[in-house]
């Protein structure tokens, strides 16, 4: 398909569904438009997004990259007997909260909140998991290296975007914050002193493995 070559409604949608299909990783939508010559192609996800609606695959957008997804009713279909397990410390797990609900945030930011320093092997791993990135430096003096949340965050927990983040009143409400967690969860949505540094270890699953099971485009099913 070319600039030169109109492509119809119908032929849009299908050019789209094969350029998602064909993906290695979830794509924005004007990375799909300028595959396919800088067509007009947010109604053509729409479409199929409707298309896909109740079938074995969805069509989904998180943080504006759109991608293939198993539904999740299906997902015990597709679990392995044997999960790969990234083990995060509590440490680890604080700062990704952190950097969730306050991002962009500094090094020096993530310790006001926390109370405690952060040894640079705590962001490591949260880059090396693919949760957290550099999002640049804060234009203020000394110019310290910001950090955000990636899109392989919200596909692995399943949100469209940040805004879908829980608060605090919805942890406690399902029973998910214990009052350690509490303590730190407030802290990181209000800005507090942080308990105390513990060496207590959470298991999430691996990136590419959602925790409800899903498998996603780009990802191993």
């Amino acid at each position: 398909m070319t600039p030169d070559e109109p492509a119809t409604p119908d032929a849009l949608v299908r050019a789209v569904e094969a350029t998602l299909f064909a993906a290695e990783e979830p794509m924005t939508a004007e990375a799909i438009s300028t595959h396919l010559g800088q067509a007009e192609v947010r109604g053509a996800l729409a479409e199929l997004q409707r298309h896909y609606e109740g079938r074995g695959i969805r069509l989904v957008e998180r943080g504006r990259h759109w991608h293939f997804e198993t539904a999740p009713d299906l997902a015990h279909l597709l679990r392995r007997e044997k999960e790969e397990l990234r083990r995060l410390s509590r440490a680890a797990t604080e700062v990704l909260a952190i950097v969730a609900y306050h991002e962009p945030v500094s090094r020096a930011e993530i310790e006001s909140i926390r109370g405690v320093q952060t040894a640079k092997g705590t962001l490591d791993v949260l880059m090396e998991a693919g949760w957290v990135r550099v999002a640049g430096r804060r234009e203020v003096p000394g110019r310290p290296v910001i950090y955000a949340t990636t899109p392989d965050f919200l596909a692995h927990f399943g949100l469209k975007s940040l805004k879908e983040l829980p608060g605090i009143d919805e942890l406690r409400a399902a029973g998910l914050l214990d009052p350690v967690d509490d303590d730190m969860i407030e802290a990181a949505l209000g800005g507090g002193e942080s308990a105390d540094e513990g060496e207590d270890d959470e298991t999430l699953t691996e990136p590419g493995q959602n925790n409800d099971g899903v498998a996603s485009s780009g990802e191993s099913a």
